[in-house]
């Protein structure tokens, strides 16, 4: 049995994170931490979730809580807080304003869950990554960052949506940048094991609005509901799913590289990694073509610009 503790637990995703969780036989107790003036709406939450989870005799434990003292023994601390983006945002428009709580959030848990796993969600997720894992001071393998792999999961949706096919026969993936700089791996993609260049001629497939569908699917969601919600929420507890049962799966996260891939080294970004009980255990080689090299070495250069202006913000 695992415990989560989520930071920022009354916000849209948080809270839904929590719920999801709860229904897994394998977590016993989650903590749903905020600041304390909006305590109140996380024990609302929490009330409300004991009444739904009732219906299917769901028994977890919710710890609702502003005193970090709370998420001593977690498995997975998950970071969530932050300004959520608006419509017509870019991700990086965030780094600055939520670099402070971030960094904050890190240094408590390196004190009172020095043996869990951070996850973090806040974007831009591949900046506040590089934040979590300096300011906690953890190994590099337990820091992991949502990243791509939301974005691989709605490439492998468009794919399966457009070809008419169950998405289990999809294989795909996206690294890089969560963000405009994203990289899907087209050249790696298969279809029922037959490789995507196959199906493009016969089936007419425009692979730029393909792409551009892809970069635009956060933006185009938020301007019409104000929020993503479901699809983030349960990417991570995916992620949490997989880290916990020690599955070993091949999933995209954000992770610190130091030259792993293609020499890229001093950021975080989305790549393909080996999930476990004890973090990320490897990170897995990748196949590029010269197009999309280029594109993640473009990817990585937006990424350490900002990197370096967080950090420059953060130590003055």
């Amino acid at each position: 049995m695992a415990k989560v503790s989520i930071l920022g637990s009354t916000g849209t995703i948080g809270k839904n994170v929590a719920f999801t969780l709860a229904r897994l036989d394998f977590i016993d107790e989650i903590v749903m931490f905020s600041r304390p003036s909006s305590l109140s709406k996380a024990e609302g939450e929490v009330l409300d979730m004991y009444d739904a989870l009732a219906a299917e005799n769901i028994l977890c434990k919710f710890i609702p809580s502003c005193n970090f003292e709370d998420i001593a023994g977690s498995d997975i601390v998950l970071i969530t807080s932050g300004i959520p983006r608006k419509k017509g945002m870019d991700r990086l428009d965030l780094a600055i304003p939520n670099a402070k709580i971030v960094r904050d959030y890190s240094k408590q848990i390196a004190i009172h869950a020095p043996d869990s796993i951070i996850l973090v969600v806040t974007n831009p997720v591949d900046v506040m990554t590089t934040v979590a894992l300096k300011y906690s001071g953890f190994d590099k393998s337990k820091v992991i960052g949502l990243g791509n792999h939301l974005d691989s999961l709605r490439l492998k949706m468009f794919l399966s949506n457009y070809f008419n096919i169950n998405s289990s026969e999809v294989h795909t993936r996206v690294i890089g940048e969560h963000g405009n700089h994203m990289v899907p791996l087209l050249s790696s993609t298969t279809i029922g094991g037959i490789p995507l260049d196959y199906f493009i001629g016969p089936v007419n497939l425009d692979v730029d609005v393909l792409i551009n569908k892809l970069k635009s699917a956060g933006n185009s969601i938020i301007s019409k509901k104000g929020a993503t919600e479901y699809g983030p929420s349960f990417a991570i507890t995916d992620l949490i799913k997989n880290i916990i049962t020690n599955s070993r799966r091949i999933l995209t996260v954000t992770t610190y590289l130091d030259g792993e891939v293609e020499g890229v080294h001093d950021i975080s970004l989305g790549v393909p990694a080996v999930l476990s009980k004890k973090g990320i255990k490897m990170i897995v080689p990748i196949h590029m073509t010269d197009i999309e090299k280029e594109e993640f070495y473009d990817a990585a250069n937006v990424i350490k610009e900002c990197t370096d202006k967080v950090m420059h913000y953060l130590e003055d």
